[in-house]
């Protein structure tokens, strides 16, 4: 989960006459943004610039300096093939990203922190498919295709698998790289090459990119005046969304509510606590305690609590934000919870923009619900288990009247 924060600082002028004095410009600026950040938020200024002292001269000594000058006149000399500078001064920035041995702290280039920006605000140029990339294959699939989008016209389908972007090997790239393709390329015309389960031959889809405005949030009303609303993410947008569906149903007669965190990945914290601003009594929300003990409370003003019996679903791919959704109905009593113990993701990630258009992100708290449960690597239990029937869970869109996880909600709650 990450929070809806960013910071920019003064540039620290870089030259770029080999990778190593870039690498080791950026380095200082990584350990600058650190610095400020704990100084200026937690008040933990000698505390703090000790530390970084000490990353410093672990880093960008005089040792690294040499090393890094003795690899690079190395490769100036023997290598065979051209070297790209900025390409392995980018590598060597994911190198420190990946040495804290954290998964989800990354180091973004400018074209990867622009794709990454424009995932969490909900509108996008491009063509309106969610894409995913297998860890150990490499294979990047098609996960889902919105209605109303270049990808759903052109006829790409969820379960698609991509061989080639304008007749050209995909293979060995990664999906960023792929994303960026899609949208900042030279040609608006995208054609997609790619294999379907039942087609004996490639198929070519081709597609138009445009501006796309990508739902978050899908609802009807369900029999019985149980409403029924779908966060697939928590961005920027979902609120609104929230509060369209919501208002939507309630003026439908809306007696009960199913909310469905099924497969949703998180998102921004800040979304998330509105939404549950518009469900919650009065109280705190969640917490979030960082390295030095420092607690920050969200709270909820009780002004637009939900009345009406609640029912929401979860799996084991409802993380982050959505587990703050789940754990704060829990603590509070005023809904059940149905379907299969969460992800168990409870730390929350910030993306610090660097000057030159780049980007890190790190881990900096740990969240508690708020009777102070500790959910990282645990997950939590639904109040009522359901498993998703076998069949099922190998379909890529599961028709209503077959989930067997939505008919038990829809059961929860007709006994209420």
């Amino acid at each position: 989960m990450e929070e809806e924060q960013y910071k920019e600082y003064e540039p620290v002028r870089k030259g770029r006459n080999g990778f190593l004095k870039g690498f080791l410009s950026g380095m200082g600026l990584t350990i600058l943004v650190g610095g400020l950040f704990f100084c200026k938020q937690e008040g933990m200024l000698d505390r703090f610039l000790y530390k970084e002292a000490d990353l410093q001269a672990s880093i960008s000594g005089s040792d690294t300096q040499d090393k890094l000058q003795e690899m690079e006149d190395l490769i100036n000399e023997y290598y065979l093939n051209d070297v790209d500078s900025e390409e392995l001064e980018s590598w060597m920035y994911k190198g420190v990203m990946a040495g804290l041995d954290d998964p989800y702290a990354d180091y973004y280039t400018v074209e990867e922190y622009s794709s990454m920006m424009d995932s969490t605000s909900g509108s996008y140029k491009g063509i309106g498919a969610i894409l995913s990339q297998d860890r150990t294959t490499g294979q990047i699939s098609v996960v889902k295709c919105y209605e109303g989008t270049p990808a759903e016209e052109g006829g790409l389908l969820p379960g698609d698998v991509a061989l080639k972007l304008n007749g050209e090997d995909i293979s060995g790239m990664s999906l960023t790289e792929l994303v960026t393709i899609i949208k900042k390329g030279e040609s608006d015309e995208i054609i997609l090459t790619v294999t379907r389960e039942g087609e004996e031959a490639p198929l070519d889809i081709t597609m138009v990119r445009r501006v796309v405005k990508i739902p978050t949030i899908s609802y009807e009303m369900l029999e019985h005046q149980i409403g029924y609303i779908e966060i697939s993410e928590f961005d920027t947008v979902t609120y609104d969304q929230f509060i369209e569906a919501k208002e939507n149903l309630e003026n439908q007669g809306m007696e009960k509510l199913i909310i469905d965190l099924r497969n949703n990945p998180g998102g921004n914290l800040s979304t998330v606590v509105q939404i549950l601003n518009q469900v919650l009594p009065e109280g705190l929300i969640v917490y979030t305690e960082d390295k030095y003990g420092n607690r920050t409370e969200y709270k909820s003003d009780g002004k637009n609590q939900l009345t009406i019996p609640l029912a929401v679903l979860i799996n084991g791919e409802s993380a982050s934000a959505s587990e703050i959704f789940a754990g704060a109905v829990k603590d509070y009593g005023i809904g059940t919870l149905v379907g299969t113990t969460t992800f168990g993701k409870g730390i929350v990630q910030r993306i610090f923009s660097l000057s030159d258009g780049t980007a890190i992100k790190l881990t900096i708290s740990k969240y508690y619900t708020p009777n102070g449960n500790d959910i990282h690597e645990k997950g939590i239990e639904p109040d009522v288990t359901e498993e998703l029937d076998e069949e099922l869970s190998q379909m890529v869109s599961i028709p209503k009247d077959q989930d067997n996880q939505l008919n038990k909600a829809i059961e929860v709650l007709e006994g209420k």
